[in-house]
C-alpha cells in the first residue's frame, strides 16, 4: 500500500511540474516578448481623411484586428512610421471615440493616433507626445471671385462668411473686421452648396477639408493666409498628438521618431490621404 501511495505521489508531482512548465511557457509566449513585437494603435477608422475603413490594403492601408477590413488615412501612415521606427509590427485596433482613452489607460492599446487634440482636460488622464499635425484654418471661396486672391483676414471685410455649427471655425469669424457673419450651418456639404449658389462668399475650414473641397469642385478655391495674417487659434483647437498612458516609456521614443518626419512630408501624407479617402472617390 505504501509503495502505491509513493508511486501515486511521484506521478502527481510529475504532472504538477509539467503543468507548471506549460504555464510558464504559455506566459512567456504571451508576455513582454510578444508585446514588444507589436505597436497597438487605437482609432475610430471612420474620421477621414485622418482615418477610415476600406476593403483592401491599397494605399498603405493596414488590416484591422479582428475583422477582414483595413484602416487607411493620415493617422495610419503616421502610425506606420512610428511602428517602423520602434521596430514593431503595427496593429490597428478599431475603437469608438469614447473608448480610446480607457483603452490606452488599461493597456489594451499602446497609443491613440486618431486626430486627437491634447486638451487640458485629456492631459489630466493621459499623456501626449509632441504634435504630429496642425490643422491650419483656411477659407474656401469661389474660384474667379472677389476673394480668391485674398491673403489676409482684412481682405474679407464686407464678405458673407459662415462656418460649421458648434465649432471654433464659426467663432473665429468674429476676428474679421466688418465681416457679414452668416448663420452657422450643420455640415460642410451644406456650406459647399451655399457657396456654389452664391448665398455666401466663403466658409472657414481646416486645410484638409479645403483641399478636399477644391479637388471635388473646380469652381472652388482655397485661401491660405500669409504668416501672421490668418486666424488666431489655440493649440487645443488645431494641434493633434499621440495619446499615451501616463508615464509611458514610449513617449520619448515616439517624439524622436516624429522629429524625423519633416513638415513637407506631413503635408504630402495629408494631401495623399485626402486624395485617397473614400469620400473623395
Amino acid at each position: 500500500m505504501k509503495k502505491r501511495i509513493s508511486l501515486l505521489l511521484v506521478i502527481v508531482m510529475s504532472l504538477a511540474m509539467m503543468l507548471t512548465g506549460c504555464s510558464s511557457s504559455s506566459k512567456a509566449s504571451s508576455g513582454s516578448d510578444a508585446e514588444s513585437e507589436e505597436f497597438r494603435v487605437g482609432m475610430e477608422c471612420g474620421y477621414a481623411p485622418f482615418n477610415w475603413t476600406q476593403s483592401d490594403d491599397s494605399n498603405g492601408a493596414v488590416k484591422i484586428e479582428g475583422n477582414d477590413e483595413y484602416a487607411g488615412g493620415y493617422d495610419v501612415q503616421i502610425a506606420q512610421k512610428i511602428a517602423d521606427g520602434l521596430g514593431k509590427k503595427l496593429v490597428i485596433v478599431k475603437t469608438e471615440w469614447d473608448g480610446l482613452v480607457p483603452a490606452v489607460q488599461s493597456g489594451k492599446i499602446d497609443a491613440i493616433i486618431a486626430g486627437m487634440s491634447p486638451t487640458a482636460e485629456r492631459k489630466k488622464t493621459i499623456d501626449f507626445t509632441d504634435v504630429y499635425y496642425t490643422s491650419d484654418l483656411v477659407m474656401v471661396v469661389k474660384k474667379g471671385g472677389d476673394y480668391e486672391k485674398a491673403t489676409k483676414l482684412s481682405d474679407f471685410k464686407g464678405a458673407t462668411i459662415t462656418g460649421q455649427l458648434n465649432t471654433f471655425h464659426y467663432t473665429v469669424i468674429d476676428q474679421i473686421d466688418g465681416v457679414n457673419k452668416d448663420t452657422a450651418m450643420d455640415n460642410f456639404p451644406a456650406m459647399r452648396v451655399a457657396l456654389e449658389s452664391g448665398k455666401i462668399d466663403g466658409y472657414v475650414s481646416e486645410r484638409p477639408e479645403g483641399v478636399s473641397a477644391t479637388a471635388a469642385n473646380d469652381n472652388f478655391a482655397m485661401v491660405e493666409f500669409e504668416e501672421g495674417e490668418g486666424f488666431e487659434t489655440s493649440d487645443e483647437d488645431t494641434a493633434i498628438a499621440v495619446g499615451l498612458a501616463k508615464d509611458s516609456p514610449l513617449k520619448d521614443k515616439i517624439n524622436e521618431i516624429l522629429k524625423g518626419i519633416s513638415e513637407d512630408d506631413r503635408i504630402k501624407l495629408m494631401d495623399d490621404a485626402i486624395a485617397n479617402q473614400p469620400a473623395a472617390e
